[in-house]
């Protein structure tokens, strides 16, 4: 299967630290790392080391994090050939602070808001020959609702990440084929008007929500409220652990798996990713999820 890309490539600054700082608090930190990340490069590369054709669609700085960005993804076998570099502008940057299992983190887009409609004008051409293209909101919000439109028209599946939490028009919500927010960006989008269970079954195996250590839900065509639990894991860093699941989902609903099947694979391999450090780093191998599901 052949997976297109549309978003984020990030430089992810992270620092390590026993705790994540209170408000006005300073702390030593343990480490600090220069790692790939943005959400749409950590998704392209989930796809990409679980055995999938990927091609990264999106824009960088003329800058050192930007070379080494596409230096990266080349090496995990992704196409970069449509990457626009720009002038004057850096790359996008993620600070993230680790600490108790958990992160914060703060985006500086840099040029990924550039990803704009000229832009997207310039690939149409090309995403045309990808059975699936996979987006997030890591870039300007009408760049994105303009490919849902592209791809509506030329009947090419759509996953939406939500992510960060962003409104969606409700005729953007139509046209994709599967929405897959956390349960506080379903919220925000959906409100809070009906329940989780009723929102499912009123998208039924298009409205995807993540919860955490509780899994992921969706609702069957049969009415069937499906919830896949999430695997235990011994937690090192939980940064990228929605984008690898993203990117497996993806790759197995491509590949033609069922959305159980596919859900099941797809937080299997997001627990796994939990136990390295690092977004793309920890991201596990298709060989090491089926491993995994293998042994249960």
């Amino acid at each position: 299967m052949k997976l297109a890309v549309v978003g984020s490539i990030n430089t992810d600054m992270t620092v390590t630290a026993e705790r994540i700082p209170l408000k006005g608090e300073t702390l030593l930190g343990d480490s600090i790392s220069y790692i790939p990340g943005g959400k749409g490069a950590n998704q392209a590369v989930a796809m990409a080391k679980l055995g999938a054709e990927v091609e990264m669609f999106g824009c960088i700085g003329d800058d050192s994090n930007g070379q080494k960005m596409i230096e990266n993804m080349k090496n995990v076998g992704i196409k970069t050939e449509h990457i626009k570099v720009l002038e004057g502008v850096p790359t996008g940057i993620a600070m993230i602070t680790v600490g108790e299992n958990d992160n914060t983190i703060i985006v500086v887009p840099g040029a990924n808001g550039k990803v704009d409609k000229d832009y997207v004008d310039g690939i149409k051409d090309v995403l045309q020959t990808y059975d699936m293209v996979v987006l997030q909101h890591e870039i300007p919000l009408d760049t994105v609702h303009y490919i849902v439109e592209f791809c509506a028209e030329k009947n090419i599946p759509v996953v939406l990440n939500p992510a960060p939490a962003a409104k969606v028009p409700m005729e953007i919500i139509e046209k994709v084929t599967y929405l897959t927010p956390n349960e506080h960006e379903a919220v925000l989008i959906f409100g809070d008007e009906m329940t989780t269970e009723e929102l499912l079954k009123k998208y039924p195996e298009k409205l995807l929500i993540t919860q955490g250590s509780r899994g992921v839900s969706t609702c069957l065509k049969s009415g069937e409220i499906l919830t896949v639990p999430a695997r235990p894991a011994k937690v090192v860093d939980t940064t990228g652990a929605g984008d690898t699941l993203n990117g497996a989902f993806s790759v197995q609903i491509a590949g033609g798996a069922n959305i159980k099947d596919a859900l099941t694979f797809a937080n299997t391999a997001a627990s796994l990713s939990t136990e390295k450090f690092g977004a793309q780093s920890g991201m596990p191998t298709v060989q090491e999820v089926e491993k995994e599901l293998g042994g249960k």
